[in-house]
């Protein structure tokens, strides 16, 4: 077990601590799932206020009629982060998950990592921190109510994530397959929140003052109306991230101040993509450090067009990285070749196959 500030041996830099699913579950069963998604957050935070040290490019996809495949880097100059994640929606109709993911995190001194970890759990943890986070700075004062429209399997942690950290009570909860509602509030029954389970989009968002959209179709789509949307509100919206998918009809974002993560991204997955190139938005990162305004009025309605950054992956690795010492849930995995001569690679090939031949004697 790696001990906090213990500074390895190089025989101990070949064992990269690996966070496999069971792990994870285990490391999020020993801190609670609330308080995982409220530290996450505050290291997201952390992360976004020193935002112009880090190496900053949008993900890098491979495209399928059946979903995406991509890659997000990122680094700080000291270490180096990425994930591997799929986006697969007709994964479901299969019995397989429609998102999965892994991630890295290494030394850049060295080049060895230091984690590598199972991100399926660990991503939606922070997607729902990254939410919270944000409506913290832009949802109206005094919320108590969210509408989230699609209820798979995000919609679980974006309910605790909102209930932690803005005190979100109800749950007005809409999906075109009822049996995923039912699953939503079955699973948060005792929360501490409120489940409605309603019949239309346009009864979930009825009293919200907070609407989270996460459907998963990879398709252009209308899933709020302009005429569903009044003053005031703070829009959540999740599900389009990627080239030919959205949520929300264009008028809504003409309507709203946009907040993004990173615009070079947004403007090619997210909601962006119906508007031009030259539409204003604001960086979250601005408005967390306090260059920029976030909600300024009761009339204004604002809208987070969340695609997903790399440096929110960077920030969940860094948390779970940090906690491990804690929890001690990790294996020591042998990833790396580490010959007692760094030259002697091929040596120590062939040493090994003496041990095998003199064991097998």
């Amino acid at each position: 077990m790696i001990a906090a500030n213990h500074n390895p041996k190089p025989s101990e830099l070949a064992f990269v601590p690996f966070v496999s699913v069971d792990d994870m579950m285990r490391n999020i069963r020993t801190i609670g799932v609330e308080k995982a998604i409220v530290g996450i957050a505050e290291y997201i935070e952390q992360d976004f206020l020193r935002w112009e040290s880090f190496d900053k490019k949008p993900r890098i996809p491979a495209h399928a009629p059946q979903g995406v495949i991509e890659l997000m880097p990122t680094s700080d100059g000291e270490t180096f982060g990425f994930k591997y994640v799929n986006g697969h929606p007709q994964n479901v109709r299969e019995g397989l998950q429609t998102v999965t993911g892994f991630g890295v995190l290494s030394e850049l001194s060295t080049g060895y990592p230091v984690l590598f970890t199972e991100m399926t759990i660990l991503t939606a943890l922070r997607t729902a921190a990254t939410s919270a986070l944000a409506a913290k700075y832009l949802a109206p004062a005094g919320s108590t109510t969210m509408a989230i429209i699609g209820n798979g399997a995000q919609s679980d942690f974006q309910s605790l994530a909102f209930k932690e950290m803005l005190g979100i009570t109800e749950i007005r909860a809409y999906d075109i397959d009822p049996e995923a509602s039912i699953r939503l509030a079955r699973n948060l029954a005792d929360s501490g929140l409120n489940v409605t389970i309603c019949k239309t989009p346009e009864d979930a968002i009825e009293g919200a003052q907070v609407v989270t959209t996460v459907t998963a179709d990879k398709k252009y789509a209308t899933i709020l109306t302009d005429n569903m949307v009044g003053s005031g509100i703070h829009i959540n919206a999740i599900g389009g991230d990627c080239p030919g998918k959205t949520e929300l009809h264009k008028d809504i974002l003409l309507r709203s101040d946009i907040f993004v993560e990173l615009p070079e991204q947004t403007r090619i997955e997210g909601e962006l993509q119906q508007l031009p190139e030259d539409h204003p938005v604001t960086e979250l990162w601005q408005v967390y450090a306090g260059k920029a305004p976030g909600r300024t009025s009761d009339e204004q309605i604002t809208l987070f067009d969340s695609v997903g950054f790399a440096i929110e992956d960077f920030a969940a690795l860094r948390y779970i990285r940090d906690l491990l010492p804690r929890t001690g849930h990790f294996e020591k995995l042998d990833l790396l070749a580490d010959p007692d001569d760094p030259r002697d690679l091929y040596g120590m090939v062939l040493r090994s196959g003496a041990v095998d031949d003199n064991q097998a004697a």
